[in-house]
């Protein structure tokens, strides 16, 4: 077993932490894996974050990741390993470990603000949407695509998903469909839009920060925002038939309609959803569809 945990966890420096007394960074550092979230990874950043909540002196904690990926999520390879080797209490120990993580998030007692460039997913959306502040880019892709590897969305999405306009967090769950920076600010998913070209510069502001005041850092940060270019093709102008489709109760109506609507429009994305949906895990679409569906009524 502990030839196993060397071989998953040999990098060295997976995570670093920088800052000043006041505002401390947490920095995902994997970029040649997308920065997927180790069990090593996840051990540290709830060490600091607990350490980081009652020391007196830190003001705010700063999330990102290095690379071109803020994260791609938990690191399913190594646990699939884990579990085919037949170690599965490791497997279910770094599951539990990363729950617990994006729980402490969700209820920090200081601000969280994550600093999103690039692909954003499962585990990593779990580790920044739970956060008071999320920072997106144009380059920022954001999707939940559990169900098509025979799982469910997790990580606190039942309940950030099922705060998203109409039935929208229904589509995203389910589907796995992916969504960019501009859209992500348009629904809520994140607060705040800035241009990549300028992420250093709102890094640099933050690092002058002194409060735990939202109100006063989300000020700092709309020095630099920009106004975000939503596409007119993008998941907004389907809204109409997301929210007929998936405001349905059952996974096979959600389908049947979905089928329907295929037969009088002929939309890329009314086709995708469907392909994605019938080639996905169907306990696990049921599982998604119960948390998101349930969780906002």
């Amino acid at each position: 077993m502990a030839m196993i945990r060397h071989s998953f966890d040999k990098d060295v420096n997976q995570v670093l932490f920088e800052g000043n007394s006041c505002v401390k960074k947490v920095i995902l550092n994997r970029p040649q894996k997308l920065n997927c979230l180790s069990h090593q990874m996840i051990s540290e950043i709830t060490k600091k974050l607990k350490a980081y909540e009652i020391d007196p002196e830190v003001k705010v904690v700063v999330l990102k990741g290095n690379g071109k990926a803020f994260c791609a999520g938990g690191d399913v390879v190594a646990s699939y390993i884990c579990m085919v080797a037949g170690h599965w209490s490791y497997a279910a120990s770094s599951y539990k470990k990363q729950v617990v993580l994006d729980y402490i998030v969700a209820t920090y007692g200081k601000p969280v603000v994550a600093l999103i460039h690039g692909i954003v997913m499962g585990g990593g959306a779990g580790l920044s949407m739970n956060g008071a502040l999320k920072i997106v880019t144009e380059n920022t892709v954001f999707a939940m695509p559990e169900t098509s590897i025979g799982h469910f969305v997790d990580v606190g999405a039942s309940y950030f998903l099922s705060r998203l306009p109409g039935f929208l967090g229904e589509y995203l769950g389910l589907t796995g469909t992916k969504i960019r920076g501009p859209d992500m600010v348009a629904c809520g998913l994140a607060t705040h839009f800035v241009l990549s070209k300028d992420l250093h510069l709102v890094e640099s502001a933050l690092d002058e920060v002194t409060s735990s005041d939202t109100c006063k850092i989300s000020k700092v940060i709309r020095i630099y925002e920009h106004r975000p270019d939503v596409k007119q093709d993008g998941v907004y102008s389907r809204m109409e038939i997301i929210n007929k489709c998936f405001s349905r109760k059952t996974v096979e109506e959600i389908l049947s309609s979905l089928e329907r609507e295929a037969e009088d429009r002929e939309e890329k994305w009314i086709l995708e959803a469907i392909k994605s949906m019938k080639s996905a895990c169907p306990i696990s679409l049921k599982i998604s569809l119960k948390s998101v569906y349930n969780e906002g009524f």
